[in-house]
This record gives C-alpha cells, sequence and structure tokens, in this order.
C-alpha cells in the first residue's frame, strides 16, 4: 500500500459539508504563514461530486435563502460565495431580477458543482473508506485506508458520510418500489405506468407526487400518508431563529430536557412539512379534476401501507386506514417511499478507536461545541463530526444552514486543538 502524509485532516466524504470545509481551509491558508497551512484531503465514494441528485426537480426550489451558501454567513467577501457563481456565469443581474432569495435546486447544485471543482486537486472520488487505524505507538496519528489501497495518514479526521436513505420495516427497495433519492435517476425506467404511489406527508413526497402527476399525463397518482393533510413548514421570521448560528450555542448549552422541548416546538420548521406554495398547488389541481370529473391526484390520509409485495411487473399494496381499521388493496406500477433519511453512524468506520470515543448516559457520542468527538486519553487524535450532532447542536446540524460557520469553527479547532478529554 503506498502512504499519504501525514496530513493535518483527511475528510471522509465531499457533500456540501466537507465542501465548506474546503473552503474555509483555502481561506484559512490564505491568511496564514506556510508553517501554519492545514495540509487536508478528502475521500468521497461518489464518482464525481453530487448531491441528491434524484430529487433536482426542474422547479423544485430551495428551503434556504442563497445566503445560507457554503461561506457567506462566515465570510461575505468570499470568493466561493453563490453571488461570486452568479457573476461567474453571467447571470447576476438576471437573478436580481428574479426576485426570490430561493434559487432553484437545480441552480443551487450548479453552484456546489462550482465550488467543487476547484478542489478537484483534493479530493479522490470514486474511493471508500475500508477502515481508520491506530499507529502503533503514536496516539496522535491514525491511517485511514482507501478502497484504492492508499493510507492517509493524519493527525484529523472529518466524518461528513451523509444521510442514509430510511425504509419503513419489512419494506426492501427493488425493481418498482424505490426510494425518493433514486426518482429522477431512475425514472425513465418506467415507461407509462397506469398507477404511481408515493408515500410520505413531507417536502420530498409533495414533490414527487406534483412531479409524477405532471410528467405522466394519463396515469394516477396516489399519496398515502397518516396524516389527515400535509402540514405546512414554518418559515416565519421568528421560527428560523432556531436555524441561527447563534441558536447552536443556546442548544449546546441547554438542559437536556430543553434540548428536547427546542427539538418538538420547532420539528415543523423541518420535519414532515411541505412548503404551502406547494400544498396549495396541490390542492387546487386536485380540486379542478373534480370539477371536470376525472380524478388522476388521488389521497389516502390518515392511513399506512401495510403491506407491499411485487409480483412481476406490478406492485400489490394494502393501504389500512388508521381510523376505522379497514383495508384497501391496490394494484401500482410504482411505488415511490418519501420516507426520509436517517444519520449515518459516524462510528462504523472507527473499529477498535470506537471503544475509545466518550459517550452520554443516552448512550449517544458526547461531542463538543467544536463537533470533536471526546475521547478517552488513549486516542490524541482529532475525531469531528458532521451531520450527526442534533442531540448536541440542535436542528440545523444536518441542514445547510450553518454550514459556513460550523466549518470555520472546525478549522480553528483542527488549527489550535483542545484535548478532546478534558
Amino acid at each position: 500500500m503506498s502512504q499519504i502524509g501525514p496530513l493535518d485532516l483527511v475528510g471522509v466524504g465531499f457533500g456540501p459539508s466537507n465542501l465548506a470545509l474546503a473552503v474555509a481551509i483555502a481561506e484559512f491558508n490564505a491568511e496564514s504563514s506556510c508553517s501554519a497551512q492545514i495540509q487536508a484531503r478528502f475521500v468521497e465514494r461518489q464518482s464525481a461530486f453530487g448531491w441528491h441528485r434524484g430529487m433536482l426537480l426542474e422547479d423544485a426550489t430551495m428551503q434556504v435563502s442563497f445566503l445560507k451558501d457554503l461561506v457567506t454567513l462566515r465570510n461575505p467577501a468570499s470568493p466561493y460565495g453563490f453571488l461570486s457563481y452568479l457573476h461567474a456565469r453571467g447571470r447576476l443581474v438576471d437573478f436580481i431580477n428574479y426576485g426570490s432569495v430561493f434559487p432553484t435546486r437545480l441552480e443551487f447544485h450548479d453552484y456546489l458543482e462550482w465550488v467543487a471543482g476547484r478542489f478537484d486537486d483534493q479530493v479522490d472520488y470514486g474511493t471508500g473508506v475500508t477502515s481508520i487505524d491506530p499507529v502503533p505507538g503514536t496516539p496522535d496519528l491514525v491511517d485511514v485506508v482507501t478502497s484504492r489501497g492508499t493510507v492517509l495518514r493524519t493527525r484529523n479526521v472529518v466524518l461528513a458520510t451523509g444521510l442514509t436513505p430510511h425504509l419503513p420495516d419489512g419494506v426492501v427497495a427493488g425493481e418498482r418500489i424505490w426510494h425518493t433519492r433514486d426518482l429522477l435517476t431512475r425514472l425513465d425506467s418506467i415507461a407509462e405506468p397506469r398507477r404511481v404511489i408515493v408515500v410520505g406527508a413531507g417536502q420530498s413526497a409533495a414533490e414527487a407526487v406534483e412531479h409524477l402527476h405532471r410528467r405522466f399525463a394519463d396515469a394516477e397518482v396516489w399519496a398515502v400518508f397518516n396524516r389527515y393533510g400535509y402540514s405546512p413548514a414554518d418559515d416565519s421570521s421568528f421560527a428560523n431563529r432556531v436555524f441561527d448560528p447563534g441558536a447552536v450555542d443556546d442548544f449546546f448549552r441547554a438542559p437536556d430536557q430543553v434540548k428536547q422541548m427546542i427539538l418538538g416546538y420547532h420539528a415543523n420548521t423541518n420535519y414532515s412539512v411541505v412548503d404551502p406554495d406547494l400544498i396549495e398547488t396541490l390542492y387546487r389541481r386536485h380540486y379542478h379534476e373534480k370539477v371536470g370529473g376525472r380524478e388522476r391526484l388521488r389521497f389516502l390520509n390518515v392511513s399506512r401501507v401495510a403491506d407491499v409485495v411485487p409480483s412481476g411487473d406490478h406492485v400489490e399494496l394494502a393501504v389500512e386506514s388508521l381510523i376505522h381499521g379497514g383495508r384497501e388493496v391496490l394494484s401500482a406500477d410504482l411505488v415511490v417511499y418519501a420516507t426520509g433519511y436517517r444519520s449515518s453512524d459516524p462510528c462504523t468506520l472507527l473499529g477498535d478507536l470506537a471503544d475509545s470515543c466518550l459517550r452520554d448516559d443516552a448512550g449517544r457520542l458526547a461531542i463538543g461545541r467544536d463537533y470533536r468527538i471526546r475521547t478517552d486519553p488513549r486516542l490524541r487524535v482529532g475525531i469531528y463530526v458532521q451531520g450527526a450532532t442534533e442531540h448536541t447542536h440542535g436542528l440545523s446540524s444536518t441542514l445547510l444552514s450553518n454550514i459556513a460557520v460550523r466549518s470555520g469553527e472546525i478549522v480553528r479547532s483542527v488549527a489550535a486543538p483542545a484535548p478532546a478529554h478534558v
């Protein structure tokens, strides 16, 4: 095996979070002396940069302002910001005239690719991490072993392995049972379906319903969810303060019961909620079909899918009413589950090193304010986590809202580390 290093930092995963970290490192290095610069490398399983490609619907908009890009909240003058991207693309004036702070998801993805392209020489794409191993006799170094046989020796690791698509217990993805993650990448394989069913009540579910109904003009599109109707996302100004950088400090310092209260009160800013304009669009479309006498868009509310079975070129579903318990059996050409994501376990790759990671009374990772996992004195390597920190840092942990500020905090910690076991 070939060995590189020792490096100051290896980032595992190269989605938006570690991309923002690469930007923060580049800007830190630009202001530092040669002796103080951070030498970093990133490893990414995908063959190229990509962020939720399966849901890059042509007219779906971002749910956060373009100002919450990779860098602006930390450094408004950065050349890596969304406005710099618009200027480089020749669309700055056009975007101003567009009159919205919410670009389409397609445009924001293009922005992320534009920034990622500047760091191609620091990223090993198409490469997985097989293990993270201690270096014998050297507690302040670890070896990140990759699927290419390369060993990246480093003083710090930043785990940003993203979210894992979630399917309900007993549901197995297959040729005609998908998660929304695969919607656009596989949709061309379905030719003129007669009926498509979408399971879920959140933003992705509503977007999938709208897109499928529009794309397949002769198909029935059924939505199945356990609510009475889609719930609107709370995007009001005061509620949005829960995503402010300062709210992370408040959440981190709060007692556990207050943390749970905050998560409960403000879950409707992010979880299982839908943009009000999209709710209105779907309702009006449904109503107009009722008036016209041909209902292609249908809703089975206060219901759940009790069973789903592939059967040749279609899928059989048993949909159960949560009110009276009655079941209706439906046949569909495609079933799309919009049932969200779960944070990946950051300890999966750590092997024996996981035994040195401290946990709280609930068995969750003990994570410092600087996103560094607290460890016992045997391990002096910095192991940082991006994403799996909602229990310590709040609702913005898996979202774009704070990645600019968070990346700067991690860089400062790496540049001037404190013992993680203190």
